[in-house]
């Protein structure tokens, strides 16, 4: 079974930063897109930044400049380094990746139980 398990949420202010973690376990053969999705109360989950296996990134205009995610192929991880966050930016945030079991095996997608990220001064 594969788990993804976030870290890195909390409290911040204004303008400061904070990153977060997500690390997959279980029966991983490949990685392929990685993503953070968030989810605002009352509103619908919505993609932050997603990276793919090649190293290209795609960004919600919203964070563009702000939010940068990258990822650690031998580590398993993805992050989301958050820089100048604004409290627009809060919500519960969620990690996604696509997930190979084997070398014939279809691609699944696979979600973390989220961590709350709150921006307040």
């Amino acid at each position: 079974q594969v788990q993804l398990v976030e870290s890195g949420g909390g409290l911040v202010q204004p303008g400061g930063s904070l990153r977060l973690s997500c690390t997959a376990s279980g029966r991983i053969f490949s990685i392929d897109e990685m993503g953070w999705y968030r989810q605002a109360p009352g509103k619908e989950r919505e993609l932050v930044a997603s990276i793919k296996s090649d190293g290209n990134t795609k960004y919600d205009d919203s964070v563009k400049g702000r939010f940068t995610i990258f990822r650690d192929d031998a580590k398993k991880m993805v992050y989301l380094q958050m820089n100048s966050p604004e409290p627009e930016d809060t919500a519960v945030y969620y990690c996604n990746a696509e997930i190979r079991g084997g070398f014939y095996s279809f691609a699944h997608i696979y979600w973390g139980q989220g961590t709350q990220v709150t921006v307040s001064s």
